[in-house]
């Protein structure tokens, strides 16, 4: 399911292309986008994405904020700790949650919001 193309999520879907693709080239692994608009009142979209260590996670969340940042993304929260496993951006519209891998497995994300509409990232 593509992200609306609408003069009004125009930035939106820009945003989240810049999320994507920065996570993508800092190798995140088993990235997810899941539109929870219809079951969430505190965001649009979700980004779920795996990282091998806790470095590898502030790499992420380095190249993740210069992305964002470009792209003229006003964050309302994030995650100053990268060394807990799990790494939080909020962007509003959307939150990205960066995990290592046991982290991710441990609190199971992916099966919490499995209500959620998953959009396909291939083509982006």
């Amino acid at each position: 399911m593509p992200i609306s193309q609408s003069n009004s999520t125009n930035s939106l879907s820009t945003e989240l292309d810049s999320a994507l693709n920065a996570l993508s080239d800092k190798k995140a692994e088993n990235i997810r986008l899941l539109d929870v608009s219809d079951i969430s009142s505190i965001t649009d979209y979700i980004v779920l994405a795996t990282g091998t260590s806790d470095p590898h996670l502030k790499a992420m969340k380095s190249d993740l904020d210069g992305a964002l940042k470009t792209a003229g993304v006003f964050l309302i929260g994030e995650d100053r700790n990268t060394n807990s496993g799990w790494v939080i951006v909020d962007a509003f519209d959307f939150m990205v949650h960066l995990q290592t891998d046991s982290i991710r497995s441990y609190y199971n994300l992916d099966h919490l919001w499995k209500d959620a509409n998953e959009i396909d990232i291939s083509s982006i």
